[in-house]
């Protein structure tokens, strides 16, 4: 089912606001709720990866994690929405869904889109922490219009992050997931000074945000890829 590309962190690490990114052909559903036992949502997960993976058609990987007061976060990437709905439509993945249904203690949230766009300024797959984020914009195409114009080198202001997968859904909302080399690192490294022209987009960004944005922190994620 779901990875590579939450409690909600006391300190969030609110880096939506300076990170290019590109636009992808991707189709991305988010999958969020509370759990009963962590140690089996993994060993359900791996189940997945191991015995309904291989004939997933167009999966592209998943990041997932639970956070300290148990709420399961999950991207899972596809090539397209069609290739995600075949998966959807298969017996067997019926039946791995049926048993892990039954692992949430409230009913899932599910968010679909294919509107990703995606920073790989270093390999999330070797991220030791990831931190989603979640929140509304009054002007989603202004916002990502801030962040494609950005001139941050960000490889070198925070090493420390190793990419980033944005979802824009529902119409004013998104999910983003950023991947951290550790999560000692994150926390060092969100007390940089921003530069002053990184100072000004996060004004602007900061306006077009709809309340208070929301943090997950998977200290431990679980990221899955084919092969």
């Amino acid at each position: 089912m779901v990875a590579w590309d939450g409690v909600a962190s006391k300190r969030p690490i609110d880096t939506r606001r300076g990170m290019v990114e590109r636009e992808v052909n991707m189709f991305v559903q988010v999958i969020q709720g509370h759990v009963s036992d962590a140690a089996q949502v993994r060993a359900q997960l791996d189940r997945w990866v191991e015995e309904v993976a291989p004939g997933a058609v167009g999966w592209l990987g998943g990041t997932s994690g639970v956070t300290d007061d148990g709420m399961l976060v999950a991207l899972a990437r596809f090539e397209s929405g069609e290739a995600a709905r075949q998966n959807s439509d298969r017996p067997e993945q019926t039946a791995w869904w049926e048993q892990a249904a039954a692992l949430f203690t409230d009913e899932p949230v599910f968010h679909n889109s294919t509107s990703v766009e995606v920073d790989t300024p270093g390999n999330p797959s070797q991220a030791g922490f990831v931190q989603v984020m979640q929140g509304r914009s009054s002007d989603p195409d202004r916002a990502r219009e801030l962040m494609a114009n950005d001139p941050t080198d960000w490889r070198e202001f925070r090493p420390d992050i190793l990419g980033t997968v944005s979802v824009g859904h529902d119409g004013d909302a998104w999910t983003m997931a950023i991947y951290f080399t550790s999560e000692e690192a994150a926390r060092e490294g969100e007390q940089k000074e921003p530069p002053p022209q990184m100072q000004e987009m996060m004004k602007e960004m900061d306006a077009l945000t709809i309340g208070e944005p929301v943090f997950f922190d998977l200290k431990d994620p679980w990221l899955h890829a084919p092969g």
